[in-house]
């Protein structure tokens, strides 16, 4: 072991003492309770108040007429003796029914249903519950009186704890009833008067059950401001011989993991295997969990590796935890091998593990592989929920599908399912971006219709939308309606209103924009000064965009790489490809990692320019610096590629942009086709267009025309060019009938 983690866990040791149960007070190993010796009080004698003769003779006169009844109900059989019947009557026919467990209950019910009943005779019941080992009827009795309206806690508790004791001695005896009341007590969140109990029975020599223990630990760890009072109890309670086990270590192992304090609950793993206790899959998986939230991937393998050594399987729990950081990681092709290797070791994926992979996927734009998860989901009976379904829907609206989007928000509603405001937001935003904004605003009426409130983020999203589509009034006027309930716009909106003006060539008016909202004490951000920037750059005022970038820079606001995008695409679009190359240079060397868009401007412009050599160049750079090709990347690429009728390299790159998992549009399978036809190869065109008609996607007049040439001029090649000609004519016309009728 390393000397840094023989230290530290050297302190943890001192933190968390190592005495064995074994090393406990005496036999506390096979018992729930341990007697506490030195100065143990006595319970107290039980000297209920004497009845009178009168009094005497109708408690025995009720007594036999209890015990002598047979299917008659008890109320009927005592209505006779209704009129007589006092509340310190109560006790002492108890007295004489003791011994008849189903009487007593019989009998008290009775007497509470003419609230006849007393504390003390509650407290009588309960012993006599849990000596008769009927410990769901005394949690029943205790649970009950806490929840009477206008209960004075403090001196109820007071009140309830001293009758119980007072009571224990006659009543039972039995150590039991304080368990019960403690665990009602935390249940009921009253965990200072349940410390109180724990502490009180000390002095009678009793310790509570290592179960209630742990129910009072698990409780503090899901309290907010109490987790790290549960470790404090962990650590103090064994010194008067509470003797925790596995579960209670999972528990302190999992609030240590809360506090972020993750090498430390690895150390407590380690401990417990000092102290003798064996962790189980829990132990392992609550580590696991927390290295997988701070993204310690190597350690999380190398805990699995262990946990399998000892003979321990992982759960779905496990699993879950690895293939949510894999997913956040980007590490969508792991995730999946790890989820086929949880089926393959017999592991039942639930609803948590598919939602985690479904929404992996669709933030990653790869729609199709999260479908084929919420499709595989659906034939395993395993139901989808309201996140599932924000998930898939959210992942459809991102690649613009708003028709699939719109399948499943109508199935979720069929369902049962009650969307909540994230759900209703995001496909409100998918139909903004889709220029459906007419959609967005049914969708917004719905929302309010099923009582659900619309956020500033909802709000935010149609006025972006309504910018976007250039009607900035009505835009202008949703910011009014936020105001009037109540709800104030943020940068984000205001960041929408000027996105929405430098649109529409008003990026003066975007500026004093930009000055009202700063002096009402909202400052701009990065994205305030990138769009400035984005409007200039189009407009080609390439030196009026660096001035604001200088401004931004001046005011100490971090440009991200997203600024840098704007300004490279921008001497892309002006044909300053050279300072487009020097930026992307003095970015690398600045440790501004460029991304896709980043490179994707470039190698655009190299394509339209017909230079495939430096669009290569670009690329190669792309890959050594291990910036991820998206989409755009390789449909620029293999377009170019065509265009230059390099049809092996164009072909290479849309088997890697298949293989990776992105959705290749109609006008790229176009492009394959048509530099297929250029080269004479038939046979590939033809492959790559039934690949584009699988895929449901119409081809264009020109791939008509292509095939309707070859097959006018070689007959012979029947074989390869009639099935595409007669299916092309059908989506052409059908494509083109459906473009006249919008």
């Amino acid at each position: 072991m390393k000397k840094g983690t023989t230290f530290a866990l050297r302190n943890f040791i001192q933190l968390f003492p190592l005495r064995s149960s074994s090393q406990s007070i005496p036999n506390a190993r096979n018992l729930s309770f341990s007697t506490i010796t030195d100065t143990t009080r006595p319970f107290p004698d039980y000297s209920p108040k004497k009845p009178s003769v009168r009094d005497t003779e109708l408690v025995h006169q009720i007594a036999n007429v209890i015990k002598l009844r047979r299917t008659e109900p008890l109320r009927r059989s005592l209505k006779p003796y209704e009129c007589k019947f006092k509340t310190d009557h109560l006790i002492w026919v108890l007295m004489k029914i003791r011994s008849d467990y189903s009487l007593v209950l019989d009998f008290f019910e009775w007497a509470r249903s003419r609230r006849d009943s007393t504390l003390e005779s509650l407290c009588i019941v309960t012993h006599l519950a849990v000596a008769s080992k009927d410990l769901e009827v005394a949690h029943s009795m205790i649970s009950s009186f806490w929840e009477r309206p206008k209960l004075n806690v403090t001196d109820s508790f007071v009140q309830f704890f001293d009758l119980l004791v007072y009571t224990y001695k006659d009543w039972g005896s039995d150590p039991h009833v304080f368990d019960v009341f403690f665990q009602v007590l935390v249940e009921c969140g009253m965990l200072r008067q349940a410390r109180k109990v724990f502490e009180k029975i000390l002095n009678y020599g009793l310790v509570l059950s290592v179960d209630s223990c742990n129910l009072y630990l698990d409780r503090l760890s899901k309290e907010c401001d109490k987790t790290a009072t549960a470790i404090v109890v962990f650590r103090e309670f064994p010194e008067v011989g509470v003797c925790w086990n596995v579960a209670s270590y999972n528990i302190v192992i999992h609030c240590v993991c809360q506090l972020g304090r993750i090498s430390e609950a690895h150390y407590l793993l380690v401990l417990m295997e000092f102290k003798g206790y064996t962790p189980d899959v829990v132990s392992y998986s609550t580590v696991i969990n927390g290295y997988c939230r701070f993204g310690e991937l190597e350690k999380v393998w190398k805990l699995i590796e262990v946990m399998k050594g000892k003979g321990l399987k992982p759960n779905s729990y496990t699993y879950g935890s690895v293939i949510l950081l894999l997913c956040r990681s980007c590490k969508l092709a792991e995730a999946e091998e790890a989820f086929r290797e949880m089926i393959r070791q017999g592991v039942v994926p639930d609803n948590v593990v598919y939602t985690t992979l479904i929404d992996g996927f669709c933030k990653r734009g790869n729609i199709r592989a999260a479908s084929k998860f919420f499709n595989e989901m659906l034939s395993l009976d395993i139901a989808p929920d309201v996140l599932t379904y924000t998930a898939i829907i959210s992942g459809f609206c991102r690649v613009g599908d708003m028709v699939e989007a719109g399948k499943l928000f109508q199935e979720m509603l069929c369902r049962g399912l009650e969307p909540d405001s994230i759900t209703f937001t995001e496909v409100i935003n998918g139909y903004c971006k889709a220029g459906q904004v007419k959609e967005a605003f049914s969708v917004h009426n719905h929302m309010i219709q099923a009582g659900c409130s619309p956020s500033v983020v909802t709000y935010t999203t149609l006025i972006d939308g309504l910018c976007k589509e250039g009607d900035l009034d009505s835009a202008n006027d949703l910011v009014h309606e936020m105001w009037k309930i109540g709800l104030q716009p943020n940068l984000f909106t205001y960041n929408s209103i000027v996105n929405g003006l430098c649109k529409s060539g008003n990026i003066e008016e975007a500026i004093k924009l930009v000055g009202e909202f700063e002096a009402a004490g909202i400052n701009p951000d990065a994205v305030t000064y990138t769009t400035l920037m984005d409007a200039y750059c189009k407009a080609g005022e390439m030196a009026k965009a660096q001035e604001i970038l200088k401004e931004m820079l001046g005011r100490g606001i971090q440009p991200t790489v997203v600024t840098f995008n704007v300004l490279m695409n921008g001497f892309c679009l002006n044909g300053m490809l050279e300072d487009g190359e020097k930026l992307l240079n003095w970015m690398v060397a600045k440790g501004i990692a460029p991304n896709a868009t980043t490179y994707n401007s470039l190698v655009k412009q190299y394509c339209i320019r017909d230079d495939m050599k430096a669009a290569a160049a670009v690329y190669k750079d792309m890959c050594t610096r291990e910036v991820g090709p998206d989409g755009k990347t390789y449909e620029n690429l293999i377009r170019g590629h065509c265009k230059a009728r390099n049809m092996k390299e164009a072909w290479f790159l849309y088997r890697g942009m298949v293989e990776k998992g992105y959705s290749v549009s109609a006008s790229t399978y176009s492009a394959l086709i048509k530099g297929f036809f250029k080269r004479k190869k038939f046979v590939e065109a033809r492959e790559v267009f039934e690949q584009m008609k699988r895929e449901g996607l119409a081809g264009d007049k020109e791939i008509f025309d292509f095939f309707s040439d070859t097959k006018l001029k070689g007959r012979r090649r029947t074989d390869t060019v009639t099935d595409p000609v007669d299916e092309i004519i059908e989506s052409y016309l059908v494509d083109d009938e459906l473009r006249e009728a919008n």
